[in-house]
């Protein structure tokens, strides 16, 4: 999986940025302005800029991730070899508007996909994942943010004009890397506080086949204590489980928020199955 993201990103980088003059962020980015000024294929030059990160890298990330870095560093620059040496374009008419975008995707659904399996491609990558581990700042704003320090180095080689649209690129990759790296399916998380709890509990384990969990709880006004439901549906259930909630306690507090990714009998495991009617 780290072959076939880096892969894509080398795909991208190669096909849409590079055959569209569009600048590039992170190394790969730093790369491109070595090109421009001192005509070094980036295949070489990300891989040279790579070697003191990696070095950082061993000491915040241990050896297990060292191993990945440089295997990912070393094919991303052979896949960028292999994509300039391969004579097929993507054709998009030249439109920059398209080519933002679809920079975006394809290098974010690329370094997802690395990233996702623990791998990274050196270089800005190393500096996101000790932000992420250290700091809790997730990859994608990281990265951002990196990339956008490069792009204003690049204005020395491409126009203003171009570069509103590598930051368009820039913008769709943050937000595609971090939605593969969570997961393309997203829950809800619910937490109701009623009087009702067992009858609520009990009808939405019945009707719904979903598991709940009792939380013990203190009021913080009354401090007086009490108990919790917390239960994990899908976003077309959640109007289901209100309904539920209502019939038993029209003055309940319900809580409701993003669940990114779960794991679980109903969600990536085979769901229980439900009683028929008939």
């Amino acid at each position: 999986m780290i072959t076939i993201g880096c892969g894509m990103y080398a795909l991208g980088f190669v096909k849409i940025n590079m055959a569209n003059n569009l600048a590039e962020g992170g190394v790969t980015g730093i790369a491109l302005i070595v090109r421009y000024w001192f005509h070094i294929d980036p295949a070489f030059s990300s891989l040279a800029i790579n070697v003191p990160l990696v070095l950082i890298g061993l000491r915040y990330l241990g050896k297990r991730a060292l191993i990945y870095t440089i295997y990912g560093t070393g094919i991303l620059s052979v896949w960028i070899w292999i994509w300039q040496r391969l004579s097929f374009s993507i054709n998009i008419h030249h439109d920059l508007f398209i080519a933002g975008i679809l920079a975006g995707l394809i290098a974010g659904i690329g370094l997802g996909l690395t990233y996702r399996f623990n791998g990274t491609t050196g270089g800005a990558d190393i500096v996101a994942r000790i932000f992420e581990k250290q700091r809790g700042v997730a990859m994608g704003k990281t990265l951002l943010i990196f990339d956008t320090v490069v792009l204003a180095a690049s204005l020395s080689y491409v126009d203003i004009r171009k570069m509103m649209y590598t930051l368009l690129a820039s913008y769709v990759f943050s937000r595609v890397i971090n939605f593969t790296m969570e997961g393309a399916y997203s829950a809800r998380g619910i937490i109701i506080f009623s009087g009702a709890n067992e009858q609520i509990a009990t009808d939405i384990m019945s009707q719904m086949d979903r598991g709940v969990t009792y939380l013990d709880i203190e009021g913080g006004f009354s401090k007086k204590p009490g108990r919790a439901i917390y239960c994990v549906v899908s976003p077309s259930e959640v109007t289901a489980i209100k309904r539920i909630v209502t019939q038993h306690d029209k003055y309940s507090f319900i809580s409701i928020f993003d669940v990114s990714e779960v794991t679980g009998e109903g969600f990536t495991y085979r769901a229980p199955n439900k009683k028929k009617l008939f």
